[in-house]
C-alpha cells in the first residue's frame, strides 16, 4: 500500500522549532547498532573498498522525485554511520529532521558526505536504507496524524510492537518524529494483557491483580477488551488503558461512550478495523488512542548518494 504524502508538518511545529530528536538515542545504543549494521553488511573482506582506496571524495545525498513530498528522518542514524567511518555530513540548511522535503523538481540535494572513498562507500548502502525506511515510516504516520488533528482531535495516534526484529528502535522513533506515539516499546516498558493472557490465567481480574504485584505505581497495565463487560471488568479491576479492539466504529464510540461515563479515569485506546482510508471514523470525544501496525510500515523514500563529479547537477 501507497503512502500518503503530507502536506506540511504537523501543527505543533507551525508554533515551535522542530526538536533535536536524536538527543533520545544514547550514544552507546547508537554506536552498538552501527556496528551491528555494518558487520551484516560486510563480515569479511571489503575488496570494492580496497579498489577505491583512501582518497578523500565528497558524495552528495539526493531526494528523488519519485518521492515527491516526504517526512525527513533519521539523520541520527545517517551520521553515526558515517561519523563512525570518520566521514563528515553537513546537511542543507532546509533539511530539517521531522521537516517536509520536496523533491518534485526532479531531484533535490540534501547533504554531502566527505571522507575517504572507501569509507563513503562502506557506509552508504546501510546509511541510505535506514534513512529511506525511516522517512518512509515517518511520511506514512504523518499523513494519519495531519487527517485527525484536522479533525480536532485531541487524542493520540500510535504505532504498535508489530515491528520489524532489530529494527524497531528506528521504527518506534520514526512514529515519534512523525508526530505520533511509539505505544509501549518492549514487552518490560507497559503491562498489556491480550486475549492469551486472559485464557491463560481464567480471567481479566485474575490477570489484572498477577500483573499489580510488580507494576506498583510506576508501570501501566492495558488490557485488551471485546465486548463492554469485558472493559468494564479490566477498569473495575485497576486497569489504567482499555483497548476496545475489532469494534468497528459505530460500536466503538457507544462502548467508548459508557466506559467514559462510569471510568473517566481510563485511557480508551481503539484498534482493529482501522486503516489510512478511515482512521478518522475511529477518534472522537471518548477515544484517547488509536493504534494500528500500519504505522510502522512503509513505502521505502528514494534517496541516493552519488560522488561529486563536474556533471552531477543540484537541485536545491
Amino acid at each position: 500500500m501507497g503512502a500518503s504524502r503530507p502536506s506540511d508538518a504537523p501543527a505543533s511545529a507551525h508554533v515551535m522549532a522542530l526538536p533535536d530528536f536524536g538527543t533520545a538515542i544514547a550514544p552507546h545504543t547508537l554506536e552498538r547498532l552501527v556496528v551491528s549494521w555494518l558487520d551484516e553488511d560486510v563480515p569479511t573482506l571489503d575488496i570494492g573498498g580496497h579498489v577505491v582506496g583512501d582518497t578523500e571524495l565528497t558524495a552528495t545525498l539526493y531526494c528523488k522525485a519519485a518521492s515527491g513530498k516526504c517526512v525527513l528522518c533519521g539523520q541520527p542514524f545517517f551520521d553515526a554511520i558515517f561519523n563512525y567511518l570518520k566521514c563528515k555530513v553537513e546537511w542543507e540548511s532546509f533539511v530539517k529532521e521531522g521537516g517536509v522535503i520536496d523533491a518534485t523538481c526532479g531531484k533535490l540535494a540534501c547533504a554531502t558526505v566527505t571522507g575517504p572513498a572507501r569509507n563513503l562507500l562502506l557506509g552508504e548502502r546501510t546509511a541510505l536504507n535506514l534513512l529511506s525506511r525511516t522517512s518512509g515510516i515517518a511520511t506514512r504516520v504523518r499523513a494519519a496524524v495531519n487527517a485527525c488533528q484536522e479533525k480536532g482531535w485531541k487524542g493520540m495516534v500510535a504505532g504498535t510492537r508489530k515491528t520489524t526484529p532489530g529494527f524497531r528502535l528506528c521504527e518506534k522513533y520514526a512514529c515519534i518524529v512523525a508526530g505520533a506515539s511509539s505505544h509501549r516499546d518492549n514487552l518490560s516498558s507497559m503491562v498489556m494483557l491480550k486475549d492469551n493472557h486472559v485464557w491463560a490465567t481464567g480471567s481479566i481480574r485474575t490477570a489484572v491483580e498477577r500483573a499489580k504485584r510488580f507494576t506498583g505505581f510506576t508501570t501501566k497495565i492495558e488490557v485488551e477488551a471485546d465486548s463492554l463487560e469485558s472493559a468494564r471488568e479490566a477498569a473495575s479491576a485497576g486497569a489504567e488503558i482499555v483497548m476496545l479492539d475489532n469494534f468497528g466504529s459505530e460500536n466503538l464510540h457507544k462502548t467508548a461512550a459508557v466506559l467514559k461515563q462510569e471510568f473517566p479515569h481510563v485511557i480508551v485506546e481503539a484498534s482493529g478495523g482501522i486503516e489510512e482510508g478511515n482512521i478518522v471514523d475511529f477518534i472522537g470525544p471518548n477515544i484517547d488512542v488509536v493504534s494500528k501496525s500500519w504505522m510502522q510500515s512503509y513505502e521505502v523514500i528514494d534517496f541516493s548518494l552519488k560522488i561529486n563529479t563536474p556533471k552531477r547537477q543540484r537541485c536545491t
